[in-house]
């Protein structure tokens, strides 16, 4: 993935936000101010020199497709634009939806996923007396992502629990046996109560 910091990532949402073009007054109104003139300037030029904006005759600027393809093309993956995003930053669920655009519902889902793969972790940081749960990517999830930029996403089996679903497969298998064994009947009880707590957390 092509690479962003911080301030290069804040004025390409700018520029989605703004449809795809923005112009001083959009950045003297944004977040970005905080950062004064000279390195907002700064990040105009370089991002201008990695062909990720362009500069309008009106003196505007455009995100180009070459910067869409980092986070905001529709043929990505949305859990690998989670991924990229977070290799770029860590972020709360409100920020990724934001930044990314994306419905709330299938953020959530496909963070949990995310999580059941121990590819991100989730850590719960105090921000105004409020317990914000933010998200970081794992060395596991920027091996992942870094393995899309030569096999593409088609590759990666994500979606599954990694490496649990034989495991799961196995623990029923052991349950159905265990039932026609002659053992007394609190005793398979007391083996197959033990077996779903086991799944049970396999599955969280």
């Amino acid at each position: 993935m092509r690479k962003l910091g911080t301030i290069d990532l804040e004025v390409l949402t700018l520029a989605i936000k703004e449809k795809g073009t923005f112009n001083e007054n959009n950045l003297e109104n944004s977040e970005l101010k905080r950062y004064g003139v000279g390195k907002i300037l700064d990040t105009l030029a370089s991002l201008k020199d990695r062909k990720f904006i362009s500069l309008n005759s009106d003196g505007t600027f455009t995100i180009t497709e070459l910067a869409r393809e980092i986070l905001w093309n529709s043929k990505i993956p949305i859990w690998a634009k989670i991924l990229r995003l977070l290799q770029i930053k860590s972020c709360n669920q409100n920020q990724i939806i934001e930044i990314l655009g994306i419905d709330e519902d299938k953020i959530t889902n496909q963070i949990e996923e995310l999580r059941k793969n121990q590819l991100i972790l989730m850590s719960p940081q105090r921000q105004d007396d409020k317990l914000i749960k933010i998200y970081e990517i794992l060395p596991e999830g920027i091996h992942e992502i870094d393995k899309t930029e030569k096999e593409g996403f088609d590759q990666i089996n994500f979606g599954e629990t990694k490496s649990y679903g034989g495991i799961l497969e196995i623990i029923d298998d052991i349950k159905n046996q265990i039932q026609k064994t002659s053992i007394s009947d609190p005793e398979k009880n007391r083996i197959i109560s033990k077996l779903n707590n086991l799944k049970n957390r396999l599955e969280i």
